[in-house]
Parts: structure tokens; C-alpha cells; sequence
């Protein structure tokens, strides 16, 4: 949904007036990507015969590694995150999306987000958990561009709307989420446990943090569901791992739990107050 200051509408929208080579090879990248990324989850979890993102660091990926790690259970939205990867990576090289506008904006930057990933797998695979911040800071970055991207030129009907901004969507709060318990994991690994705050005190301050960015691009965003969805989804499960699993912490569970219930908040506001505007708009 955009906000009032994106004037683009899906309505006027237009594909340029012919595709070229490099839009087919656009295509034929990002439908490849999105393969390769299949195999890069694949050999993360373990299942080629290295260790699963658990095990990598003498645990320091485990759900209870630090008192901001989701609960394993949590990571299940990869399968739905791939799933979406490889819709997208089919709908964008059907023949109708070559000269798409919108696919020209984001395509590229969506492969470079899919060979992040696929090099953070890689990263943590060699034990470098120091350099997996960087990726995934950098995933960040490239996946919010992603974003005002999308923004900039809204979706035409509900299919792209959900393949396309949904998939998207899911990811970038996904790994908003993921980045917080990553930097944790490996400050832990180098033995900086609290950064002089207490336990307790650290993890709710970082639990804060990652629920202050969720509030903030809801309000950018114009209340994309899947992004407040994704985060609101790490965060419940960090609250439910601090409850009942080995390492337990009421002050971090309350932390996740206000905010998921903060960023879950916000976004539905934000969406009904843009869907009223729109409306009233028309009605005039």
C-alpha cells in the first residue's frame, strides 16, 4: 500500500514499449537464483552432511545460544520465504513481466539479495561468524531497497501483491529479526555477553530495538502486513523460547512479547488508516 507521498498507482502503471536482451537475461538470472538459493537452505540445514545453523559456532546460531534468539520453531518461515522466492523467480520470467517496470526496479537487487543469503549460509557454514554480521547487515540494506522500490511503482492485482510484495515483505522482517539475534550470537561467541547492562537489561534493550524498527517500517511502509507479520512472528517466538526453553528470562519474554504486540499494533493501525484515506479519496 503506498502512502500519500508516493504518487505512483497501480492503475497507471505502464510497461516500457518493448523488452530487450537484458531484460530476458534479468529473467533467466533471477529464475536460476532462486535455485541456487533453494540449495544453499538445503545445505544450511544440515541435510548435505555439514553441520545445521545450530551446530555452526559450538552453538552460537542455537535457539538458546542468547536471550534474543528466536525459538527453533521460528525459522520454519524460511520454507515459506523460499517457497516464495521460487514463485517470484517463476512469475517474474513469464514473457508479460520482461519490460515490467517494476521488475526492471527490483530484479537485479532481489538476485543480489538471494546471493547474500546464499553467502551468509556459506559464511556460517566456515565457522567466519564475525563476517556473517556483515552479510546480513548487508542483506538489510539491499532488501530495504528493495522496499522503496516496490513502493515506488505498486502492485497491479492481488497475485503480484502476494507473490511479489508479500514474499518480499516476509523476507525483509524476517531478517530484521535474524539480524538481532545474529549480532547477539556472535557478541556472545567473543564473549561480550551484556555490553555492561546485565543480561537482562541488554536484552531488552535489543529486543526494543528490533521492535522499534518494526514500528518503523510499518509507518514507511504504509502498513505492509508481511513485513509486520515476519517480525511480529520472531519476536513471539523469542518471547515463547525465553518461557520454556533452556535459557529462560522473563524481563527479554515480556521485551518480545510487548513488542510483538507493539509492531502488530501499528501496522493493522497503519493499514486501516491508509485503506480509510484511500477510500475517502475515491468517495470525492
Amino acid at each position: 500500500m503506498s502512502t500519500p507521498h508516493r504518487s505512483s498507482t497501480a492503475g497507471t502503471r505502464t510497461s516500457d514499449a518493448s523488452a530487450t536482451t537484458a531484460d530476458l537475461v534479468r529473467q533467466v538470472v533471477v529464475l536460476v537464483g532462486a535455485a541456487l538459493a533453494v540449495v544453499g537452505a538445503f545445505i544450511g540445514s544440515g541435510a548435505a552432511g555439514g553441520p545445521s545453523q545450530p551446530e555452526v559456532g559450538d552453538g552460537a546460531l542455537a535457539a538458546d545460544a542468547t536471550p534474543v534468539a528466536p525459538g527453533s520453531p521460528a525459522f520454519s518461515i524460511w520454507s515459506v520465504i523460499y517457497t516464495g522466492l521460487v514463485a517470484y523467480a517463476i512469475w517474474q520470467a513469464l514473457p508479460a513481466r520482461r519490460a515490467d517496470p517494476r521488475q526492471r526496479s527490483i530484479g537485479w537487487w532481489v538476485l543480489a539479495s538471494m546471493v547474500l543469503n546464499a553467502a551468509w549460509i556459506g559464511v556460517v557454514q566456515a565457522d567466519l561468524l564475525p563476517l556473517s554480521v556483515a552479510v546480513i547487515v548487508a542483506l538489510v540494506a539491499v532488501l530495504s531497497l528493495v522496499l522503496v522500490r516496490l513502493l515506488a511503482h505498486p502492485p497491479r492485482g492481488r497475485v503480484e501483491a502476494v507473490v511479489v510484495d508479500g514474499t518480499l515483505g516476509l523476507y525483509l522482517g524476517w531478517v530484521c529479526v535474524a539480524t538481532v539475534a545474529n549480532v547477539a550470537a556472535v557478541l556472545a561467541a567473543a564473549g561480550v555477553t551484556d555490553l555492561g547492562l546485565g543480561p537482562d537489561a541488554w536484552s531488552v534493550v535489543a529486543l526494543a530495538l528490533a521492535a522499534v524498527v518494526g514500528v518503523a517500517l510499518a509507518v514507511y511502509s504504509g502498513g505492509r502486513l508481511a513485513i509486520g507479520a515476519a517480525i511480529v512472528w520472531g519476536l513471539t517466538w523469542v518471547a515463547v523460547a525465553r518461557t520454556t526453553g533452556d535459557l529462560l528470562s522473563t524481563p527479554a519474554a515480556v521485551a518480545a512479547g510487548v513488542g510483538a504486540a507493539v509492531v502488530a499494533v501499528v501496522t493493522v493501525t497503519v493499514r486501516l488508516r491508509g485503506s480509510s484515506s484511500g477510500r475517502t479519496r475515491r468517495a470525492r
